[in-house]
């Protein structure tokens, strides 16, 4: 099912080598963290602009698609915020390199905090609650910043794989 869910949104996002190149840029990492609240307000505003709430949804869901793409390759990925990316891509490709049994579960586990989240996130913007709406997002992004620390350790683990040597960016093995 995860790999499922995995598989259709990377096909959504169509994330090609130098999409992911672009992305370990840590301008692309954290300001992606801005996709959840400006999709949340956009959603919210069918209170107040009832229809034309869709603009500002689609302008969310553009950005979420167009954020990965719009900075430089970096010139060194030696940082946290390039690692947590570079992560992703080896969790991304574990069925095709298997990673070491002690990052199996983990990543596996946040993701579902991070839907629990979502689930009090979706439920507070119907409700219009806003607190349940808050406590979403303080699940989603601690559920999220966890997985992508565990995306560091998995990358650490395993940047010495032939595979991923060339993802690296000025930096020593």
């Amino acid at each position: 099912m995860a790999n499922k869910i995995e598989s259709m949104v990377l096909n959504i996002f169509s994330m090609s080598d130098e999409t992911w190149q672009r992305h370990t840029n840590p301008w692309s990492v954290w300001t992606r963290f801005s996709v959840l609240p400006l999709l949340i307000v956009a959603i919210w505003s069918r209170v107040w602009i009832d229809w034309w709430s869709l603009v500002p949804i689609t302008l969310a869901v553009i950005w979420a698609w167009y954020n990965p793409r719009i900075f430089k390759i970096p010139k060194s990925t030696s940082n946290w915020a390039s690692m947590s990316v570079l992560g992703e891509r080896v969790w991304l490709n574990r069925n095709n390199i298997s990673v070491p049994v002690h990052h199996k579960i983990m990543p596996n586990i946040l993701n579902i905090v991070a839907m629990i989240g979502l689930t009090f996130i979706v439920w507070g913007i119907w409700m219009l609650n806003i607190w349940a709406m808050f406590s979403g997002c303080i699940i989603v992004y601690a559920g999220k910043l966890w997985f992508l620390d565990r995306m560091v350790w998995l990358y650490r683990d395993m940047k010495k794989h032939p595979e991923y040597v060339s993802w690296l960016c000025n930096e020593e093995i």
